[in-house]
């Protein structure tokens, strides 16, 4: 009996460990479990998608920045042409400038395969005239464009021409000719003929499916644009102070949440600096296509630099793959 006691004694204590460790063990798995599906649904949320391409928006100067290789933007352009090439590694490019645009309700599209640059500026030195940027275009990758918009209930009307300034001088600081060729086809799609934020975001969503293709989407211009105070700001080296609020305005719109962005994206242009960072709305225009084309990807500042009248921004929506 004595021996029966004893051994009961010693052995509750044992089986109360027992326990107490496997109920921890539930309790920490429950807990690991737990956090593994909050962070699972949090990623989901706004899950990157590799395998699709990245849209991006470049701030792009006017002709004399081919030749300002010095400039701090001309250098970011290089390093993102570097992460296109290197990294993106897209079919195609469409591209929207600034310089480019139709009518009101429809736009036109670059329908040839050879192509060549167009000087589409006015009163600079002999030489501005004789640089050069290779590139080829697309009439399958333009009629894939087409087929999108025309999905969309967008008149598009095709056309045989070359790449205009608000293309090539930024192109030819990405995607250097003999450091860095792009090496695939550029479509140039044009602007509409409007001031219509909401009609150039709807023409980017119709666009969005493109990017499962392969094909990347650039839009071309400036974030803050406005040449009327640039000779007074070049003389005193001021920066406007809507270069900066509109700047910090637009991170603030195309960095928000995808289901937020298209209504940020056009109460920006509503804003008391809209009219003074962009007199005209061509420069700005190009990031609402890009931001429109994003779906569901968040928007990113890759890098600012405010500058007298002048913001020269660099966006890009959705990441790169992991190499």
């Amino acid at each position: 009996m004595y021996l029966t006691i004893l051994l009961l004694s010693l052995s509750i204590p044992l089986v109360y460990r027992i326990a107490q460790s496997y109920t921890s063990c539930i309790s920490q798995a429950t807990t690991t479990q737990s956090t593994t599906v909050a962070i699972t649904m949090s990623d989901s949320l706004y899950p990157d998608n590799p395998s699709r391409t990245p849209v991006y928006f470049f701030g792009i100067g006017g002709p004399n920045f081919i030749e300002n290789t010095n400039h701090r933007a001309y250098a970011k352009l290089e390093e993102v042409g570097q992460e296109i090439t290197t990294k993106v590694k897209p079919k195609a490019v469409v591209v929207f400038s600034a310089h480019w645009q139709d009518g009101p309700t429809k736009i036109k599209i670059n329908v040839a395969e050879q192509t060549d640059i167009i000087y589409d500026f006015y009163g600079f030195p002999p030489h501005y005239y004789e640089h050069k940027f290779p590139n080829k275009g697309s009439p399958e990758v333009a009629e894939k464009v087409i087929e999108k918009l025309a999905g969309a209930g967008i008149e598009v009307v095709r056309v045989k021409r070359g790449l205009d300034h608000g293309v090539w001088v930024g192109f030819i600081a990405a995607f250097d000719p003999k450091k860095n060729p792009l090496n695939v086809p550029i479509v140039q799609v044009s602007l509409f003929n409007s001031e219509d934020p909401d009609q150039h975001y709807r023409m980017g969503q119709a666009l969005e499916s493109l990017r499962d293709e392969g094909i990347l989407i650039i839009g071309a211009g400036m974030a803050v644009h406005n040449l009327r105070d640039f000779r007074a700001t070049r003389s005193t080296g001021e920066t406007m102070p809507y270069a900066l609020t509109f700047d910090d305005a637009l991170k603030e719109a195309a960095t928000a949440k995808p289901e937020e962005r298209h209504a940020k994206m056009l109460a920006l242009m509503r804003r008391g600096d809209a009219r003074q960072a962009h007199p005209t709305l061509e420069h700005i225009l190009p990031i609402h296509i890009a931001a429109g084309a994003a779906g569901s990807d968040l928007g990113e500042q890759l890098w600012t630099f405010p500058e007298g009248s002048l913001s020269w921004a660099q966006y890009r929506f959705g990441k790169v793959a992991a190499t």
